[in-house]
């Protein structure tokens, strides 16, 4: 019987974007621009930075993305939160993006000051929420394109699921251009989620983030503190390779090529990998999309 599951044709019109961390140590650094080097081959449409709790990475943020703008041919996207930040210090690092080169922002309110869990207060002169952080970019640099977050089942402090669509209605109004959502393992909330999207007007792309997984109970404890759900069958997969890593990253590999593999079944084209800056897992489930190595892209040339 002929097999028309679009995973298994050879012309697939797929995009990646990968997601990085700023490296606290020189060893980290060269762990990085490792990756980054392997990954920008495949020509993603962007590279995104994260921006820690209150700012608390933003030199080393603004650093790696001025650092990507240099030296590659990937346009960066800078993360940038408003948690204890005032308007003008927010305002001051979009310019400071902006005259770096970047010309792509993922605003995120951010975790509270006390952690995941503790209760968000703005800033007495900062922006209130992520809504009005995307309005306040978008007067200041009209030109600079607009990530936001989304959450398939739901964000840990939303009330309700109604309430969460609400949020990402009033990011969209207030010009975002895309949604990011949180990682899933059950394709069916991602797909749910979307089609509920569409019902309320939000018409934007939702690209769905995916993480390979290479550490399961490291991963499954950041899944419970974000709201993310791990199913039974999703856990028994890694069932016993504690003490057994060369197999745990076959399985890892295998895991994320399957989810991924079944979204192109049902229509995704756009993929968002959180790479924990480790590349040979997500290399390897693009390769399974069908990316292959351009020439050409990866470094700009520099003169001698």
């Amino acid at each position: 019987m002929p097999n028309d599951r679009l995973s298994r044709t050879s012309r697939r019109p797929i995009r990646v974007s990968f997601e990085f961390f700023p490296p606290k140590t020189p060893e980290m650094e060269e762990s990085l621009w490792r990756s980054i080097e392997r990954l920008t081959p495949l020509g993603p449409t962007f590279m995104s930075v994260t921006y820690g709790a209150g700012g608390s990475t933003r030199e080393r943020t603004h650093a790696t993305v001025e650092r990507m703008v240099k030296e590659t041919d990937v346009p960066p996207a800078a993360h940038l939160t408003c948690v204890s930040a005032s308007k003008d210090e927010v305002d001051a690092v979009v310019d400071s993006y902006r005259e770096a080169g970047v010309r792509h922002i993922v605003a995120l309110r951010g975790d509270p000051a006390g952690g995941v869990g503790a209760a968000f207060e703005a800033h007495p002169d900062g922006y209130k929420s992520t809504a009005d952080l995307v309005a306040g970019i978008r007067r200041r640099a009209p030109e600079i394109e607009l990530s936001v977050s989304a959450y398939p089942e739901k964000h840990p402090e939303s009330p309700s699921v109604e309430a969460d669509f609400d949020v990402l209605k009033a990011k969209v109004d207030a010009g975002a251009n895309r949604a990011i959502t949180q990682f899933f393992f059950d394709n069916a909330h991602y797909l749910r989620y979307v089609d509920e999207a569409r019902k309320r007007g939000i018409h934007i792309p939702i690209v769905p983030g995916i993480v390979a997984v290479s550490n399961f109970k490291q991963t499954a404890n950041f899944a419970a503190r974000a709201g993310a759900s791990v199913p039974d069958w999703f856990a028994a997969r890694f069932d016993g390779l504690d003490g057994d890593p060369q197999t745990r990253q076959l399985i890892a590999a295998a895991v994320a090529a399957e989810q991924v593999l079944d979204l192109v079944d049902h229509g995704v084209k756009d993929f968002h990998f959180y790479t924990m800056n480790k590349a040979d897992l997500v290399y390897a489930v693009c390769h399974l999309l069908g990316l292959r190595p351009t020439a050409g892209a990866g470094r700009k040339a520099v003169a001698a």
